[in-house]
């Protein structure tokens, strides 16, 4: 039986994480699943996965922290010896406030998580991609185009950050076989709202949405398979949106 291909997933607890892990594990990926502080929510996604016949291991991870990055891909080193693809989901909002407001503390970690840490993430799984090839997707946000104004400039301003590496890592490695994407979720139905503040901000603003309706991860997630598979073998340095229209 041939090798499953192996997937890396961070901020896998929940959300667009989590079910991009539940959809890879039922299309034949192995996986390694980081997360933050949600133990028990990576526990349960992996459980998920396994139940698919997915081999799985969890592993704690604060993207902030090089050395917590070195001691990740260090997991996968030790249990699958490879990596095929990433999914670089790990992010974070902070509570709704205007620039104004915000101070250095606030920006340096929103930065350090969302950019900082993608970026090193995605150079450790880009050293061991060369020469058997690999495709990178990094999530990405609408916000990135909206610019979230009155509610998460910063957030807003790291996305777009990760847009503009997406681009240049993309060219920087498309012939050493390796394809780097990202997707933009819009409204997403996912608890990274509570976690700004805000529980009900996906339903308040639905019908700013052309569909009229918030996304849901499953959504997203089937976006991010199409673009690991085969089917998108010509696709690199772009970004897809999945927003509904808005």
């Amino acid at each position: 039986m041939p090798d499953r291909p192996v997937l890396l997933i961070t901020g896998a607890s929940s959300g667009i994480g989590a079910a991009t892990a539940r959809l890879a594990a039922g299309a034949g990926y192995d996986l390694l699943l980081s997360y933050r502080s949600d133990a028990q929510g990576a526990d349960a996604v992996a459980d998920a996965c396994r139940a698919m016949g997915a081999t799985c291991v969890t592993a704690p991870c604060d993207v902030a922290d090089p050395l917590a990055i070195e001691a990740l891909f260090d997991t996968l080193d030790q249990h699958f010896g490879r990596i095929d693809a990433l999914v670089n989901n790990a992010g974070i909002v902070d509570r709704l406030a205007r620039v104004t407001d915000m101070d250095h503390a606030r920006l340096r970690r929103m930065f350090d998580v969302n950019v900082i840490g993608a970026i090193l993430t995605a150079r450790a799984a880009v050293l061991r991609m060369q020469g058997r090839g690999g495709v990178i997707v990094n999530v990405s946000s609408a916000a990135a185009r909206i610019g979230s104004a009155n509610e998460f400039v910063d957030y807003a301003a790291s996305k777009a950050a990760i847009d503009t590496f997406t681009k240049g890592l993309a060219d920087e490695v498309a012939a050493d076989g390796i394809r780097v994407l990202s997707v933009r979720p819009g409204l997403i139905d996912t608890p990274i709202h509570a976690k700004g503040g805000a529980p009900d901000r996906a339903e308040r603003l639905a019908t700013r949405v052309p569909m009229q309706r918030t996304g849901q991860p499953d959504e997203v997630a089937e976006a991010i398979l199409w673009l690991m598979s085969d089917k998108a073998s010509y696709v690199t340095g772009t970004t897809l949106d999945v927003t509904g229209g808005r």
